[in-house]
């Protein structure tokens, strides 16, 4: 049996990362985010949506560059300190304990206890109503090499603990169920 629901945003699970922004070091803020995603795949392309209320706003509209940096659940109390404080109000990369380091494309820091840091640049921006889309090219993705198997190469960031929001909660990823392509994977 089922019943209607009002309408609203019930696509879950979201990741719950966090977006530094800021040229300077003076500048720099970071804003916990779940409304991101990815949009295209060439040109590698992603989104976040913002309040134009937020701090962060403004400074991601100026500068047109922000980075994502995923999150992991030794992250998580401070991730969503992020988000109810303002950086209106608080030094959040202090206040929180992050360490904000170098951007290889953009101006904006990356968080280093973030396992993966995707450098954006704005192309456009949509006014949709609570909030603004950021739509943005990836320029640049910087892996904690612990990441990275010695054996092939390839990513193996499911290991790493990241953190999703489902309606009001954070909840850690990373048990497998299958891979890409497994249901019609000859045996």
């Amino acid at each position: 049996m089922k019943t209607d629901f009002k309408p609203g945003t019930m696509i879950y699970p979201v990741p719950a990362v966090l977006v530094s922004c800021g040229e300077t070091e003076s500048e720099y803020n970071l804003i916990t985010i779940a409304w991101t995603g990815t949009i295209c795949t060439t040109p590698p392309m992603c989104y976040i949506s913002v309040r134009p209320e937020r701090h962060s706003f403004p400074i991601i509209q100026r500068t047109g560059e922000f980075v994502i940096n995923l999150t992991t659940i030794e992250m998580t109390k401070k991730v969503d300190w992020c988000g109810v404080r303002s950086g209106r109000d608080f030094n959040k990369f202090k206040e929180a304990g992050f360490t904000p380091g170098p951007s290889k494309m953009v101006k904006a820091p990356i968080v280093m206890e973030s396992p993966v840091n995707i450098e954006c640049k704005v192309t456009d921006i949509k006014e949709l109503g609570s909030h603004h889309m950021f739509i943005a090219e990836v320029v640049n993705i910087q892996v904690n090499e612990k990441l990275i198997n010695a054996d092939n190469g390839k990513l193996n960031i499911l290991d790493s603990g990241l953190i999703a929001y489902v309606h009001g909660n954070y909840c850690v990823m990373g048990k497998r169920i299958g891979t890409f392509g497994y249901s019609v994977a000859r045996k």
